[in-house]
């Protein structure tokens, strides 16, 4: 057997590629023997895991979601499987892992309008999240079906999305910050334009915080929360500054992200403002 191949649940050989900026072929190696003996999962093995994630995630921003969709899948299958074998005391990590690689390709399904996927991948991650006792990507999850619901024009769902998202104990202060934006956007599209206004304010206030996001939303930022202001600005009336505040947001994105396939709707919301304003 080969570096980077693993079995599935029913023995089957198949080939898992593990990618990522620095990985050696004994870190590929190192993964690969982890999946296929969880219970010799050991600390060096997890880090391995966090930077071939993290890669994936920045590779994603230049080659698209649908470059990532299928080496992340298959190796989300190959470490569910593992999961259900670890053992002893890294196995908490571990879940954390399988959790926010499984909340992961959820997005990836999600950003190719694979939404039935992408819900069901965003459940399996809540309940990840619930038995490792990861607020932070449970809360991710449960944001990201505000997300779903956007592209499908419901903006009830993506109220109640993002309200749910910000009920969840545990969950880190820059999603939270990003999940008010999140329902300032539904109430708006709903025609609730105090709620929105309240919810803006509170958000407004919040995205001054010099607060490093976590590695799961490391997009985050000033400049990207400005981006949502401004959509739910425009989505209230207000052109003029939606349009500002829209062009801020693109001008900030780091260089790295600006190409990215995710910036698309506010390059959108921007035409739109500037065509009324």
């Amino acid at each position: 057997m080969r570096a980077g191949e693993t079995r599935s649940d029913g023995g089957a050989l198949r080939v898992v590629v593990w990618a990522g900026d620095g990985l050696t072929p004994d870190d590929s190696e190192r993964l690969t023997l982890a999946a296929l003996r969880p219970a010799r999962l050991d600390a060096a093995a997890l880090d391995v895991l966090a930077v071939v994630l993290a890669g994936q995630r920045r590779l994603e921003d230049v080659l698209g979601a649908s470059a990532l969709i299928t080496p992340v899948s298959s190796q989300l299958g190959a470490l569910t499987v593992a999961l259900g074998d670890a053992r002893g005391p890294l196995r908490v990590r571990f879940g954390r892992m399988v959790a926010e690689w499984t909340v992961y390709a959820g997005w990836l399904n999600a950003a190719l309008r694979r939404d039935e996927q992408a819900i069901g991948l965003f459940a399996r991650g809540e309940d990840l999240a619930d038995e490792f006792d990861d607020g932070t990507i449970g809360a991710i999850a449960t944001s990201f079906r505000g997300y779903v619901a956007r592209r499908q024009g419901r903006p009830r769902a993506v109220v109640r999305a993002a309200m749910a998202a910000l009920a969840v104990p545990g969950g880190h202060h820059v999603q939270a910050t990003f999940d008010r934006l999140q329902a300032a956007q539904g109430y708006a599209a709903l025609g609730e334009t105090e709620r929105a206004r309240r919810l803006l304010d509170e958000a407004a206030d919040r995205s001054m915080d010099a607060v490093e996001p976590p590695p799961p939303v490391y997009w985050y930022s000033q400049s990207f929360f400005a981006l949502n202001i401004g959509v739910a600005q425009l989505g209230i009336g207000e052109y003029t500054a939606a349009a500002a505040l829209l062009a801020d947001g693109l001008d900030g994105i780091p260089e790295e992200q600006a190409e990215a396939e995710w910036l698309g709707e506010y390059r959108e919301a921007l035409a739109a403002a500037r065509a009324v304003s």
